[in-house]
């Protein structure tokens, strides 16, 4: 059996929290399971806070002080860890990251942007600037931070298994000059072709298509039944309803089949980025 990897407390206030749970639960001589019993709550999801990864809901909280006599210290202290973990999202979007970490599958459709996993530094901080440019600096550098550490996802060796489909606009109109541009386009493919995830193009020229309103990421958990997030320019909805779920899994597969492949897709991709590097060049 491999050595155990401690969390280090000192990476971030969640880092800090988790460590102090298993610091406590292993002085109670309790394990994951022992604790765990009675919450409502599974090991894996416990485990998951310990590592600073998952946020502790507050009635988990109370849970945790009362099994280990800890005189409410984790409920006090777990909206702190929370703000700490949701600095640089949206209120609406606090428990996103979580679901993501969560998730064994993620099935994004971007009409409109690259999606957030997906995304470089510049990408997302051209994106704050055009969405809210009233923001000021150090809210959008926030925001950058923020998505740079949902994209920490792709380190994990659980990560789960993703399957993008983008429109072809995306790749055609440049949001960047033509350097950053061509970085944002290699870093997609990049992260495609080494955790083996899956890209799509849908072309412009297909005008009707499924799920033409708007985007949408379909999350598959293997304790929980799937999710649909849904997200508009300042607003966005978690779908848990199963006829509701259904369709938007029907709509998925069936944009699937009128998207291209997923080879063609990348090459696409790759042909548009060394386009904007030649451009890049020629402009320098």
């Amino acid at each position: 059996m491999p050595p155990r990897k401690d969390p280090d407390a000192s990476a971030s206030v969640p880092a800090f929290y988790g460590a102090e749970l298993r610091y406590q639960r292993e002085a109670a001589g309790l394990t994951l399971e022992q604790l765990a019993e009675g919450s409502y709550r599974g090991i894996s999801f416990l485990s998951q806070i310990e590592r600073g990864e998952r946020r502790m809901p507050e009635d988990l909280a109370r849970h945790v002080d009362r099994k280990l006599g800890t005189d409410g210290f984790f409920a006090r202290r777990c909206e702190d860890a929370r703000k700490a973990r949701t600095a640089g999202h949206p209120q609406y979007f606090a428990d996103m990251p979580d679901m993501e970490k969560a998730a064994t599958s993620i099935e994004d459709w971007a009409p409109a942007v690259i999606p957030g996993l997906l995304q470089t530094e510049a990408y997302v901080r051209r994106l704050s600037q055009t969405v809210k440019p009233w923001d000021r600096p150090e809210d959008i550098e926030m925001k950058v931070c923020a998505r740079v550490r949902r994209a920490e996802i792709w380190k994990r060796d659980d990560r789960p298994a993703y399957w993008a489909i983008l429109r072809e606009g995306l790749i055609r109109r440049p949001l960047l000059p033509a350097e950053h541009m061509a970085e944002q386009l290699d870093h997609l493919v990049d992260v495609i072709r080494s955790t083996r995830s899956v890209l799509q193009i849908l072309p412009e020229t297909t005008a009707a298509h499924p799920l033409m309103m708007g985007m949408a990421k379909i999350m598959t958990f293997s304790d929980a039944p799937q999710l649909v997030w849904t997200e508009a320019e300042f607003s966005g909805q978690a779908i848990d309803y199963p006829p509701l779920v259904t369709d938007y899994r029907r709509s998925y597969d069936l944009l699937r089949a009128v998207a291209l492949p997923p080879e063609a897709s990348l090459a696409i991709v790759e042909e548009a980025a060394r386009g904007y590097r030649d451009e890049a060049q020629q402009q320098a």
